[in-house]
């Protein structure tokens, strides 16, 4: 009885329902909406704004770099002067002369660069004395075993008598010192001559 009623109601549900065909109208019709843009156009002419940074400052500031130091030469006195050294050293008479080589030697050490002068001494390199080529006033050379080696004696301005012993390549050293001299004395009479100008109006 029970699997009677449940037929039953199943097929009136499904007459109740219409079938569709293609041809039947749907009851949900789909209607498309026009979509609305949500920029505006507008017909007025764009204009381009150009800014830019001061060209001049922005060149200065990057190209405005401190002197690089390069170095001329750098290293300690002539191997040779301690050779010899140590062959005349079993004299008694040149024992001194031997040990001032060997401390020389092993502790003595030069640079030059295009900014200073230093001179590196000591058993760790803690004596070191630096001095510009602004306060240099003579540079002079003593050449030692025919010219092998020698010293180079610099004199500043100041009365101080600066002794490098035994240097290699003593002769090019002083021409480039005396030419470091001559381009920063240059350089400080152009400052002078632009700086002593007529004043007022």
């Amino acid at each position: 009885m029970a699997m009677a009623t449940t037929t039953a109601c199943s097929s009136s549900a499904a007459a109740a329902i219409p079938l569709l065909s293609p041809t039947t109208p749907s009851l949900h019709t789909i209607t498309r909406i026009p979509l609305i843009s949500a920029t505006p156009k507008c017909n007025r002419p764009i204009t381009k704004l150009h800014v830019s940074s001061n060209p001049v400052a922005s060149s200065s500031t990057s190209t405005s770099k401190p002197n690089q130091e390069s170095i001329f030469f750098d290293g300690g006195a002539h191997y040779g002067d301690l050779a010899a050294n140590l062959l005349l050293g079993f004299t008694l008479l040149w024992l001194p002369l031997t040990l001032a080589s060997v401390f020389r030697a092993f502790y003595l050490r030069y640079r030059f660069t295009n900014l200073r002068v230093t001179v590196i001494s000591g058993l760790t390199g803690q004596d070191r004395s630096d001095f510009s080529y602004k306060v240099i006033k003579d540079v002079q050379v003593v050449p030692r075993f025919i010219g092998e080696w020698g010293d180079v004696i610099i004199t500043l301005k100041d009365g101080t008598v600066v002794d490098l012993r035994s240097v290699p390549k003593f002769r090019e050293i002083a021409k480039y010192c005396l030419s470091m001299v001559d381009k920063e004395s240059s350089g400080v009479s152009k400052e002078t001559n632009a700086t002593d100008g007529p004043k007022g109006f």
